[in-house]
């Protein structure tokens, strides 16, 4: 029988640290933040690039579509900055609030969210760079192409290694 220690407080699993459910809270909470702080730092340049892409001389050569696709783009980069940004909004208003491991679940949630925009957002701006330089068809193939290798390293290779490793779903 496990002890309280090696109880994982958002699910129960055990996997033998020697931690309590708070220790466990703080440190999965510290990961959480690691893991966005990579993430919202390749945001923020992606987004600076973004708007500085609307004061260049050729951004008035660009097409009505093309116009509509930046600026999708634009709130899409936003959005995922916001999303990432969530868990830590949501820690200051829980602060000293006992509530470490439901602020560890938001943002486990919202940083699977944020992978998911980043990743729209990477295939779109590729395929942006790709309509404005070459032509909406080499967008679509390389915009295929990246959306591929996303899913191939985001999503198949980790489901891959949990089957291997046996890591619970």
């Amino acid at each position: 029988m496990a002890s309280p220690r090696d109880t994982d407080p958002l699910d129960d699993r055990v996997d033998g640290r020697d931690e309590t459910p708070t220790e466990r809270a703080d440190r999965n909470w510290s990961e959480v933040l690691q893991e966005l702080r990579v993430l919202q730092t390749g945001t923020q340049i992606l987004t600076g690039f973004l708007l500085a892409l609307a004061f260049q001389p050729a951004f008035a050569d660009l097409s009505d579509p093309q116009r509509a696709a930046y600026l999708t783009l634009v709130v899409l980069s936003a959005l995922s900055s916001i999303i990432a940004l969530a868990p830590v909004a949501l820690h200051r208003a829980l602060f000293q609030r006992r509530a470490k491991p439901e602020v560890v679940a938001y943002g486990h949630a919202a940083l699977i969210t944020a992978l998911l925009t980043v990743s729209v957002l990477l295939v779109g701006v590729v395929m942006f760079v790709f309509d404005v330089v070459i032509a909406s068809t080499a967008a679509w193939i390389a915009g295929g192409a990246l959306a591929l290798v996303i899913a191939a390293l985001w999503v198949i290779a980790p489901l891959r290694i949990r089957a291997r490793t046996g890591a619970p779903e």
